[in-house]
């Protein structure tokens, strides 16, 4: 402690320029244009209110005189009178430090870093005060500064009070290396970071979608400090800096000289005023390091309010002790600045985060140039609260543009945002605000503007025209509410009420010669078949499930091999009954109506083992299957057959049965006789055989629900065939020309 006495003692001395001795004695010196009044505690205050310090003499063999400042500085005296003014406020206010006056010491930096520390040292140690032995260990007469204006100087000053454990509170000091509390945990300030502006000013480029911008500084360290902090501020973020220059800053008036106004330009208070001269702004920005002044104090004053407020027992310190405001110690007015929260007459709020720093708020100005003239116009605040990104407040209405514009925000681009369904494809060897937008991929996305990439549509989803939504893919199938599908259907109704308009006059004229020598019974069956052949042309519509899959092939089978059966049968019985009229010939009664039944019965019966077999081991399941059609996909729902085995035996037993009929019926066409009708059966065989012979080739062509419309047609086509050839001559007789329809024209060869 002793060895620590010295030195600092030592360091006061050469400072001070002491003469040499046996006693380390501090020169009885006043502070230069020092503004003292007394007070129960007695805040120090550091403002250049000269620019240029004396020249020090470096000697140090005797004490220089006439060593007083030079040039003015009217700024910093306004600073100066604020501090005065809040302090008498202060004291003027008796709820805020009842019982307890405010006094202040304040001096002259005379913006030199030698006379801020001198300053500073002489009001912690006391301006006629011996150092020698332990004296320098008494308590010192100021526990707070405000100041200093300048970075450097508080570094300096922070530095070196921080053995005295002084806090201080800068009311100008930016620079963010003054945010380390390790280094500098006796330091606050109320005028925000440089880092703080910086980021400010990133998040104003986001907020106006300013993402190719260009950035000037100054070529100073101001300027090379400041644009490097804006740059990592920018840094991960879609802004990108197109270039950067740095100039002097004199530089700027030529900008103004040379009415560069179409372009937009972002700036602190330094550069917007630099050589404009007086100006309306110029006392604003003034203003602004004058109310951190003001601040600066009341934040010592609330300090002290919450002191007075502490609960003896209930306090921060050892054992709950409250601190003693008329023997203030410098650590304990810390401890309360440290946690100082309040708002201001002004209402704005007030805090130290835990680097000292207080929240970010800035004015944000705008040029009115008019007439040659310009005035400077407040158009908004932003204002970062901890724990906050920052929030900006901007009346657009009254922010005029580069360009004079008023209305439109001006854009700054590398490249026009990508709209939805396209994506950003950087350009290589380019920032990535330069960028292409290139349209989404086929089932892919983006309903976003600038999204990076497409996303895929979900499964049996497809991207609209335009690459912004997934609508539902196409579920293609031939149904009733298909133009196709409807006329099909009424087709096949059409089709089965024809046949039962035939099997009714049938039935009406079932005792007539006509009738009974058609074999009423087959011809009955005959009708009924076709009319399942109608109906089942209507299970191949709608969308195909598991039963209808089942029904479709197995009902149009069994139903067409009934139809040719009943065929074959009755070509079978007009030849034998040609046959039996030749002498010694007796053939009718192997084809008599049991044996005709039967007949029917075992072939229809054969095609039935078929479906069973093949429902059995491979039924027809409904399936999907993807299709493109005008480069977009399309789901077929169709029924698989299940087996293709199974489905040529059922129509090559069709075929079978309906080639041996018309083998028989041209054998039989010219037997002369009113009553032979094998004309009419291989006319209607002729008809089936090539419909289904041209079925094949189409339907193994046609896509779709095309190949189940091909399916029907052939299916509607046959039976309508065999309808109108086999009764329709038949109807005719029996309704128009009923003069016939006796036994002896039957009768006649």
């Amino acid at each position: 402690m002793y060895a620590c006495t010295l030195l600092l003692c030592y360091l006061t001395g050469q400072l001070l320029g002491v003469d040499g001795g046996g006693d380390c004695q501090l020169m009885v010196k006043s502070i230069s244009g020092n503004v003292y009044q007394a007070g129960d505690v007695v805040i120090g205050g550091l403002f250049p209110v000269h620019m240029e310090a004396p020249h020090p003499e470096m000697e140090f063999k005797r004490k220089k005189v006439n060593d007083s400042c030079e040039i003015f500085n009217q700024r910093a005296y306004r600073w100066l009178q604020t501090m005065i003014f809040a302090v008498q406020e202060i004291n003027s206010n008796p709820g805020l430090l009842p019982n307890l006056s405010l006094g202040y010491l304040a001096a002259d930096t005379c913006l030199a870093e030698s006379t801020t520390l001198v300053a500073a040292m002489t009001m912690v140690t006391g301006q006629d005060v011996s150092l020698a032995d332990t004296d320098c260990g008494s308590a010192p007469t100021v526990p707070v500064i405000i100041g200093d204006a300048r970075s450097s100087g508080s570094i300096v000053v922070a530095d070196t009070l921080g053995v005295f454990d002084i806090p201080m509170v800068s009311y100008f000091a930016s620079c963010v290396c003054l945010s380390d509390s390790w280094k500098y945990p006796l330091f606050f300030r109320t005028m925000p970071s440089d880092a703080e502006e910086a980021q400010a000013m990133a998040k104003l480029l986001r907020l106006l979608g300013w993402t190719w911008v260009g950035l000037v500084s100054a070529d100073d360290d101001f300027g090379r400090f400041g644009s490097q902090m804006l740059m990592e501020a920018l840094r991960g973020t879609e802004v990108c800096v197109a270039y950067h220059e740095v100039i002097p800053k004199a530089l700027f008036q030529e900008v103004a000289h040379q009415n560069i106004t179409d372009k937009q330009w972002i700036a602190n208070d330094a550069w917007v005023t630099y050589g404009i001269g007086k100006s309306l702004y110029a006392d604003v920005s003034q203003l602004r390091i004058t109310y951190n002044v003001y601040k600066g104090v009341y934040a010592i004053a609330h300090a002290l309010h919450d002191m007075l407020a502490c609960q003896p027992g209930k306090g921060p310190f050892l054992n709950g002790q409250c601190p003693d405001v008329r023997r203030l110690q410098p650590a304990q007015i810390h401890h309360y600045l440290r946690r100082v929260n309040f708002t201001t007459p002004l209402g704005e709020r007030i805090y130290f985060d835990q680097n000292g720093d207080p929240p970010a708020s800035y004015d944000i100005i705008n040029w009115h140039v008019a007439e040659g003239t310009i005035q400077f116009v407040h158009v908004g605040h932003f204002v970062s609260y901890q724990g906050s990104s920052g929030q900006f407040r901007i009346d657009m209405d009254r922010v005029v543009w580069g360009g004079g514009s008023r209305h439109m925000v001006p854009v700054s681009v590398c490249s026009s945002p990508c709209s939805p369904g396209t994506r950003k494809a950087v350009q290589k060897g380019r920032p990535v605000c330069c960028f292409d937008c290139l349209p989404c991929a086929g089932g892919e996305i983006s309903n976003e503007i600038g999204s990076l990439e497409c996303v895929r549509c979900p499964e049996r989803f497809w991207s609209n025209s335009n690459h912004t939504v997934c609508v539902a893919q196409q579920v293609d199938f031939l149904s009733y509410n298909d133009s196709m599908g409807m006329i099909l259907s009424i087709i096949s109704v059409a089709g089965a009420t024809l046949t039962a308009a035939t099997s009714s006059t049938f039935l009406f004229y079932r005792h007539t010669p006509f009738v009974r020598a058609n074999n009423s019974e087959v011809s009955f069956m005959l009708l009924l078949s076709l009319k399942l052949c109608f109906l089942c042309a209507l299970a191949f519509i709608g969308q195909p499930a598991v039963l209808s899959c089942m029904l479709r092939h197995t009902l149009f089978g069994i139903s067409f091999v009934t139809c040719i059966s009943c065929l074959l049968s009755r070509t079978v019985v007009v030849l034998v009954a040609f046959r039996s009229t030749l002498p010694g010939k007796n053939l009718m009664r192997y084809v008599g109506p049991t044996q005709q039944r039967l007949g029917i019965c075992i072939c229809t019966l054969v095609q039935g083992l078929i479906c069973m077999l093949w429902l059995t081991l491979a039924p027809p399941q409904p399936a999907e299957r993807a299709i493109q059609e005008n480069q977009r996909p399309k789901i077929i729902i169709e029924c698989a057959i299940g087996s293709v085995v199974a489905f040529s035996l059922v129509l090559g037993y069709i075929g079978l049965l309906a080639c041996l009929c018309l083998l028989l019926a041209f054998l039989a066409r010219k037997l002369p006789d009113n009553f032979n009708e094998a004309k009419l059966i291989t006319f209607s065989m002729l008809i089936f055989c090539a419909v289904w012979v041209a079925f094949v080739p189409a339907y193994i062509s046609s896509p779709g629900k095309y190949s189940v419309a091909v399916e029907i047609f052939a299916i509607l086509a046959s039976s309508y065939g065999l309808l109108l050839c086999i009764f329709a001559p038949k109807c005719y007789i029996i309704l128009l020309r009923p003069e016939k329809n006796n036994k002896k024209h039957l009768m006649t060869r």
